[in-house]
């Protein structure tokens, strides 16, 4: 069942009571809402992580966390699901919504860029990023609804399966149980 497995590998709110650094975020952040694995807060919190996931942002976690606060989502699986934008899939993830991002607004790509150790091409890269913002944060803000709803909506049907599962499971034990 997804919630046994779920609670196996998130900390739990007493050992991130330990953790020294989230002092900041004061005592709402414990609260027991915020921490319980149901279909609701599992699937708000995919929705959450993969959307921040998306974002092409250096707070992508502080994010998750925060609108989980806001949105009654796991904390701790919202932060976890953000690290489907990581150091392997960044240039793969965020060059797709670019491109798309491109696409959708008629502009056509940049495809030739070179690195080069130089002041000329860190200035030069300034310039690039006033070029690229805008398709990358619509491209980005696109795909990660897209796949946001398309993990909010997976998660909410496992989770259905799950306990329809363990229904039918249970009830044939008992009439397993009955004829005995």
């Amino acid at each position: 069942m997804p919630k046994n497995f779920l609670k196996k590998h998130l900390p739990s709110p007493s050992e991130m009571r330990k953790k020294k650094g989230l002092g900041f975020l004061g005592e709402r952040i414990y609260a027991q809402n915020l921490w319980h694995l149901n279909r609701h807060s599992v699937s708000r919190a995919v929705f959450i992580g993969i959307f921040c996931g998306f974002l092409p942002l250096p707070i992508q976690m502080l994010l998750a966390g925060t609108l989980s606060v806001f949105f009654c989502a796991n904390i701790p699986l919202s932060i976890v699901l953000v690290w489907i934008s990581n150091p392997l899939t960044w240039v793969p993830m965020f060059y797709a919504t670019y491109r798309f991002g491109a696409w959708i607004l008629g502009t056509s790509p940049i495809d030739n860029f070179t690195i080069e150790l130089s002041i000329d091409w860190v200035m030069n890269t300034f310039d690039l990023i006033l070029q690229i913002w805008q398709p990358l944060m619509l491209g980005s803000v696109i795909a990660g609804l897209f796949f946001s709803f398309l993990g909010y909506f997976t998660i909410k049907l496992i989770w259905r399966y799950s306990i329809i599962r363990s229904w039918k499971n249970r009830s044939a034990k008992r009439t397993k149980n009955s004829k005995s």
